[in-house]
């Protein structure tokens, strides 16, 4: 399945960093930006969550919901929240299902070669359910969050 702007997004039911249910469908009437990463606690990956940290008070000023989502277990997800006081939910896909229906997980480049792997991107979801804008490949984890609130903002004007 492909992620196609306009289009529904795939509805999902992933555990958080308390091991607590969470459906897409629990934000239904809200912005969601679900942010796909390979590893907690990682460069990249660090550099991007801390991103949505850093500027968690313009995204929750316009009441938007950021999830991140990775293969990581909620121990793992509880001790990168704890140790860089991220303000945002971690959800956990250990087997990778939502991750391909997404197009987050599949071929990628690594260091010059193929592999199958997570593929770091962001999807942002309307208050509608449909999907408003699809970053398919985030080649700069650190810049990225600025990005996707200077989306968010450009909706506002």
């Amino acid at each position: 399945m492909s992620i196609e702007e306009g289009k529904a997004a795939p509805a999902f039911t992933l555990p958080d960093q308390n091991g607590d249910k969470v459906a897409l469908k629990a934000f239904k009437g809200q912005d969601v930006i679900v942010y796909f990463y390979p590893r907690d606690d990682t460069p990249g990956c660090t550099k991007e969550a801390c991103g949505f940290r850093d500027l968690w008070k313009d995204v929750e000023a316009r009441g938007v919901v950021v999830l991140g989502v990775s293969p990581d277990d909620a121990a793992s997800h509880t001790r990168f929240i704890d140790k860089y006081q991220l303000p945002f939910t971690l959800l956990s896909d250990a087997d990778r299902k939502v991750m391909t229906r997404y197009g987050a997980y599949g071929e990628k480049m690594m260091y010059g070669k193929k592999t199958m792997g997570v593929i770091r991107s962001t999807v942002w979801i309307g208050p509608d359910g449909k999907v408003r804008k699809h970053w398919r490949r985030v080649s700069r984890a650190a810049d990225h969050p600025a990005k996707v609130l200077e989306a968010l903002t450009a909706q506002d004007s």
